[in-house]
């Protein structure tokens, strides 16, 4: 019995196909010159975290994140930085860091509390703290929602 059918690309005979780079305009900056901005980006949150500064912390990484192709160590170093901000919050603090944040940096942060969780073991984080700021958020930015009837 052949079982090389299983190997067969079938996207490759669709038209329709959407491929990974439609999804996203790529980072128009250099991949070094990103890397650099993260270096420097963590250098301003262990700052801001020294003088207990979560919010600002929370607001200097979340700011112009990398993203896209060609940027993995920037947004690996992002992410480590932002988790380290997760880890030093206090659970009373969370709400009213994540209240002071624009409703883009909400989302972005959401979308790193995703990253977070796909990391095998979670990285160097504990899950209930993962999942408390994502149960935080959640609520937080679905009860600031307006809901759409539909008639």
């Amino acid at each position: 019995m052949d079982v090389n059918f299983r190997k067969i690309d079938i996207d490759q005979f669709d038209e329709d196909v959407l491929h990974e780079s439609e999804l996203y305009v790529a980072d128009p900056r250099d991949p070094y010159e990103v890397l650099e901005e993260a270096k420097q980006r963590q250098a301003a949150v262990r700052t801001s975290l020294a003088r207990s500064d979560i919010a600002g912390a929370l607001g200097i990484v979340l700011e112009n994140a990398p993203y896209g192709p060609n940027v993995e160590e920037a947004k690996n170093l992002t992410l480590q930085t932002l988790l380290s901000i997760l880890n030093s919050t206090k659970s009373t603090e969370i709400a009213g860091v994540i209240k002071s944040l624009s409703p883009d940096a909400q989302d972005t942060l959401m979308k790193y509390l995703y990253k977070g969780m796909a990391l095998p073991g979670w990285g160097d984080i504990s899950g209930s703290v993962l999942l408390g700021w994502h149960e935080k958020v959640s609520y937080l930015v679905c009860s600031m929602c307006h809901f759409v009837h539909w008639y």
